[in-house]
């Protein structure tokens, strides 16, 4: 007869006594299945916890339009934000706490019309406040600006890249305490040391800082922006 039976039938004292001491062993040996483990954590997981959403999928909330002055509108569609062709310059930025060393952010983008840079992405490093720009003087240049007060256009970052329209691409920075490091897709176009330099952005994006994205002349979409914040005196990839 099984323990349970024992203490509702109310047999022996003896009997209910063991069956008391023993009823937690049995349940437990009950739930348990024998020889199996709790699974740790696998690394994807564990990554995934790390990402924080820099956009939410169905509207602005937590960014606002950035009045460049003549510049398109912004909207969220298809959980992705469009950041419509304007006179110049067009985007959003953030207030938002977030880390502004030792972080990363990826994110995916398309220039949907137009043939400029289609989402710039204006970064805080420390105090300062860096712009990776994607296709931008007349569609090609990357890079970023500025570095000692030179542009995407004239610094060591600069490098030409050709840009489909309707085509995702995946940007990738990393911001550490040395240096600033990028990615279009798999290829990496930036690796620049920070130690003493002059970080700064382009007086036309000042509006952008701390955190935001911005296009030129152009329609842009981007979805999958996230942040997650990495350790200290984290290493810079290799490239």
């Amino acid at each position: 007869m099984l323990l349970p039976d024992l203490i509702a039938r109310g047999r022996r004292p003896l009997a209910a006594l063991v069956a008391a001491l023993l009823l937690p062993l049995w349940s437990a040996s009950a739930i348990a299945e024998p020889g199996r483990e709790a699974e740790p954590q696998s690394d994807k997981a564990r990554e995934a916890d790390e990402w924080q959403p820099l956009f939410n999928g169905r509207n602005l909330d937590g960014w606002q339009v950035t009045d460049f002055g003549g510049q398109g509108e912004v909207f969220v569609e298809n959980g992705e934000v469009v950041i419509s062709q304007g006179a110049d310059l067009s985007g959003i930025h953030t207030d938002k706490k977030l880390p502004v060393l030792n972080y990363e952010i990826q994110y995916e983008a398309q220039r949907a019309a137009g043939g400029d840079f289609f989402a710039g992405l204006t970064f805080p490093v420390g105090t300062s406040s860096c712009s990776l720009i994607n296709g931008g003087w007349g569609g090609g240049v990357c890079g970023l600006s500025s570095l000692d007060g030179m542009d995407a256009s004239e610094n060591e970052t600069t490098t030409y890249q050709q840009f489909d329209k309707g085509v995702w691409y995946r940007f990738r920075v990393l911001v550490t305490d040395q240096r600033i490091q990028a990615w279009i897709n798999e290829m990496q176009i930036v690796d620049v040391e920070t130690k003493d330099r002059r970080i700064s952005v382009r007086f036309e994006v000042e509006k952008s800082r701390p955190l935001g994205f911005s296009t030129w002349r152009t329609t842009g979409r981007i979805r999958n922006a996230r942040i997650r914040a990495l350790p200290e005196n984290a290493p810079s990839e290799k490239p």
